[in-house]
């Protein structure tokens, strides 16, 4: 069943497509991070503005310095030893669809812990952009039963794995991590 999932999650972001899928937090809209035709179908299923950033997840942290320019050495530290799902906030991006980076050059990356996305992410070899499953300005759904039915009809494929979970999950932590280890929290 996961392996099936996985293979048909593949096939739509590799054709440049948009998936709903569990995460390691809540239900996500996820497409290929390198892709800006890609990115830009999210904005339109969320009525996002464009001007806003993503969180893009990788697998392993060793993946980092593909896409950030300098990673002070606290953040694998800070990645290893969370006990909750952490996104941080990087500057420097680099290697990432132009409208996935935020305007003054940072990214949220989140090393996520969950079998779903951990085998997709390394099967892809690319990362995944994360943004919750709601329109914008609407309410984050906690389970998969209070998506929008609008944002299930947008998407290119809907991912049949830990539908039927009712424990809710909340967003990640968000940190901002400068180049020379001065970290805030963004959201706790």
């Amino acid at each position: 069943m996961l392996k099936e999932e996985i293979k048909k999650a593949l096939a739509v972001l590799k054709n440049g497509g948009v998936i709903l899928y569990p995460t390691d937090t809540v239900w996500g809209l996820g497409c290929d991070a390198t892709n800006a035709e890609a990115i830009e179908k999210i904005n339109k299923i969320k009525g996002r503005s464009e001007d806003k950033s993503f969180i893009i997840l990788l697998d392993v942290d060793t993946k980092l310095a593909s896409y950030v320019s300098e990673i002070p050495e606290v953040a694998y530290d800070l990645i290893e030893f969370s006990e909750n799902p952490l996104t941080i906030i990087f500057d420097g991006a680099k290697n990432l669809a132009q409208n996935a980076i935020n305007k003054d050059g940072s990214i949220g990356i989140r090393v996520v812990k969950h079998d779903f996305c951990t085998e997709l992410l390394q099967q892809f070899r690319k990362p995944i952009v994360s943004t919750s499953a709601n329109l914008s300005g609407e309410k984050t759904p906690a389970i998969f039963d209070e998506i929008d039915p609008k944002i299930s009809a947008a998407v290119d494929y809907i991912i049949d794995w830990e539908q039927e979970l009712q424990k809710p999950k909340k967003p990640s932590t968000i940190m901002k991590l400068t180049a020379s280890g001065q970290f805030t929290y963004i959201r706790k």
